[in-house]
């Protein structure tokens, strides 16, 4: 594993081969964010769009607790390290590029959760695209009991990612939920034992880098260029994606080794 120059004190960031892995690190604040840890991910983020052997990306927290929500002292406050506070000045809104709310990465992020995912934590990883949750982590979007709002796009995004009843039940009132009920509602993929979140994390990014890279990006951009638009429209765009990824030496590769019966060598192109 490869500690990345791009993390901060409370954002690491390491890779292994095609998966790079974000850890939020303010254990001691049970991983509330913090200036320091958006301008971390933030860089995060734009690491895995632009590096082409990074295939997926996995978020998780440090010992034991995902996100615990915005920690408002820590995020107005400006960071000690002075490269973090100049990282800062040149990324335009790291705190929604690091919260996933703008400029997601194009390739997938699976979300690892152990702990608490409250508040700002939900937001994270309703902004993910693969979630494992362990059994006896707490999710739920605490915002509108306390008079404030999901400004990481709670409000736009989980209705349209589960049913309307549950996505309200969860924004309205504010109440916890259990990992169990999470999965019931089709908010994460799978529920694992306590302290297995991650492993689980790696073993499902471990399947998805072993799928043809461009098809993997080109599956994720489809959906995201075509939520808002009209059918025939948005098949439009899946035919102009898709007939490149179809063209592809990956495309050929993938038939190849399907015939003589062996693993695929995909090299994104």
């Amino acid at each position: 594993m490869e500690l990345l120059p791009i993390s901060t004190p409370h954002c690491r960031v390491e890779r292994d081969h095609h998966v790079v892995i974000v850890t939020m690190n303010r254990p001691e604040a049970r991983n509330a964010l913090s200036l320091d840890m958006l301008v971390g991910m933030a860089s995060a983020w734009a690491y895995v769009s632009a590096e082409p052997d990074v295939r997926v990306a996995i978020l998780t927290g440090a010992e034991g607790t995902f996100c615990s929500g915005a920690d408002l002292k820590a995020m107005s406050a400006p960071p000690s390290d002075p490269e973090v506070a100049a990282r800062a000045e040149g990324i335009a809104n790291y705190h929604w590029k690091g919260l996933l709310r703008e400029d997601r990465p194009t390739k997938p992020v699976i979300s690892a959760v152990e702990g608490h995912a409250v508040a700002g934590g939900t937001e994270l990883l309703v902004g993910t695209d693969l979630r494992v949750v362990a059994e006896s982590a707490t999710l739920g979007l605490f915002e509108a009991r306390r008079a404030l709002f999901p400004m990481g796009g709670c409000a736009v995004r989980l209705p349209r990612q589960i049913p309307y009843c549950h996505a309200m039940d969860l924004l309205l009132t504010g109440r916890a939920v259990t990992a169990a009920e999470a999965l019931m509602m089709g908010l994460v993929n799978k529920v694992v034992p306590d302290g297995q979140a991650l492993a689980a994390a790696r073993e499902l990014a471990g399947s998805v880098a072993a799928s043809g890279p461009l098809a993997v990006q080109a599956i994720l951009r489809t959906y995201r260029d075509t939520e808002d638009l009209a059918e025939a429209e948005a098949l439009k765009v899946s035919d102009e994606l898709g007939w490149t990824v179809i063209g592809s030496q990956d495309a050929e590769e993938g038939a190849r080794a399907f015939r003589e019966k062996r693993p695929p060598t995909y090299r994104g192109r």
